[in-house]
């Protein structure tokens, strides 16, 4: 365990959808700036939920959720953003309506004091790094491929350069071409100094670009540690409890 104060750490975390229905039980973790924390675990074992819980939809029973050493508990989602926590989520957030470029920029509108000078320059950065956003930039989000879609919610936490980004199941229905450009995109996010919690379902891969990685099993992390401890042939407790056999 890093002897530095953690970028969030979970401390002890109960969470559920009803009064006496626990979905999280006791969770511990920790996300460190500039490093990935992998978690990976079979559906229904409370991922979404723990995503849900640190950004604020989901106030934790017992136990506290901790950014840069304030607690912040319960808080509002739109709070969390002013701190520096954006999430790339599992289903569309984007305004199919909106234009690409439109969608980029919503989320710095009524910042411009803080992006301002920068903004145009991201925004280029964005364009060159997914080419078929730019050339669609003025075309509505809603008309773009699967694959554009979650290159343009990727787009978008890029501009506003968060402290800590939580991006939940990024490779879900992508070419495995696009599936790499993202994964990419996401060790550049690291090498920015963001702190990243990745959750998707290829192990393998999470397993291979985390610094960090832990187990969630119903509720209850069940391993974790230092990457190079999962690599090659993984912990045992995670071969057997996911079924895998390599």
């Amino acid at each position: 365990m890093s002897s530095t104060p953690a970028l969030l750490e979970m401390r002890g975390v109960t969470a559920g959808y009803a009064q006496d229905i626990d979905v999280l039980r006791d969770v511990s973790l920790r996300v460190d700036a500039g490093r990935i924390t992998g978690l990976i675990g079979l559906n229904g074992a409370g991922k979404s939920t723990l995503v849900k819980t640190i950004c604020g939809f989901l106030p934790p029973k017992s136990g506290s959720v901790a950014f840069e050493a304030a607690d912040i508990s319960g808080l509002a989602p739109h709070k969390l953003i002013d701190l520096g926590i954006c999430c790339i989520p599992q289903e569309s957030s984007l305004f199919p309506q909106l234009t690409v470029e439109d969608n980029l920029l919503l989320p710095l509108l009524g910042r411009r004091k803080r992006f301002g000078g920068v903004m145009r320059d991201r925004l280029q950065e964005v364009f060159a790094q997914f080419p078929a956003l730019h050339e669609k930039r003025s075309q509505p989000a809603g008309s773009l491929s699967g694959g554009q879609q979650k290159q343009l919610e990727f787009g978008k936490a890029w501009l506003q350069q968060p402290k800590l980004c939580l991006v939940d199941e990024p490779s879900i229905g992508l070419s495995p071409r696009v599936s790499e450009e993202i994964f990419t995109w996401i060790e550049k996010f690291a090498a920015a100094g963001m702190g990243i919690l990745l959750i998707d379902h290829n192990v393998r891969r999470v397993v291979r670009m985390s610094d960090r990685v832990c187990v969630l099993s119903l509720g209850r992390i069940t391993a974790e540690g230092e990457a190079a401890e999962f690599q090659g042939d993984l912990h045992r407790q995670v071969q057997e409890w996911l079924g895998l056999h390599f």
